[in-house]
């Protein structure tokens, strides 16, 4: 049994190592052998780097050990309850070490109502996770509208544009061709000839 510990932040001018310390401390409760996954990446994506790594990388009955719900997930319902599965299907435990009632296995009744009562507040816990994510999108948002920013968005590299209208005039190219050699997406082609 291994204790694979998952430790995220959302940018990487955050410290994701922040709480590496105290959960490889902590993760001594449960044997001698853990491996880290650490990364920078949105706990809003389902599909990061360093989970899938430790979700591949996972044997039956290995401890997935977090800091708490938050650096697991902010995903939607949806997208939580897809990485519930995945979590079960490879058979590993989760421990977050924020919520003591995930910290040890009953059997009988007891552990069966505790498993339930788990379930039961990781759930709630994520969905609080993802609510106080949009809640803190929405105030950005609304402080960026009251301060009159507009953002600009990218400007138009009007080079490149114009490579793509002297290519498209010769006829020689395909329009995939022409995004190959001026080294942008098929659609960035389609919308400045369709602009011309």
């Amino acid at each position: 049994m291994t204790v694979r510990i998952y430790v995220r932040a959302s940018t990487k001018d955050q410290d994701a190592k922040r709480a590496l310390t105290d959960l490889i401390i902590f993760s001594k409760n449960y044997g001698n052998s853990y491996t880290d996954y650490i990364e920078n990446y949105s706990g809003t994506k389902l599909d990061r780097p360093a989970l899938t790594k430790l979700l591949d990388d996972a044997q039956q009955d290995d401890i997935l050990l977090v800091e708490s719900v938050d650096r697991l997930s902010r995903l939607s319902q949806d997208d939580f309850a897809i990485l519930k599965q995945r979590i079960r299907v490879k058979g590993l435990r989760l421990v977050v070490a924020d919520l003591p009632t995930t910290h040890t296995v009953n059997d009988g009744m007891t552990g069966k109502i505790l498993n339930v009562v788990n379930n039961m507040l990781i759930d709630l816990l994520a969905t609080m996770a993802k609510l106080d994510n949009d809640k803190r999108r929405e105030r950005i948002k609304q402080g960026l509208a009251r301060s009159g920013y507009k953002p600009s968005g990218k400007t138009a590299n009007k080079e490149k544009h114009k490579r793509i209208r002297e290519l498209d005039s010769q006829k020689s190219m395909t329009k995939e061709e022409i995004a190959k050699a001026v080294g942008v997406g098929i659609a960035t082609v389609y919308r400045v000839l369709k602009d011309s």
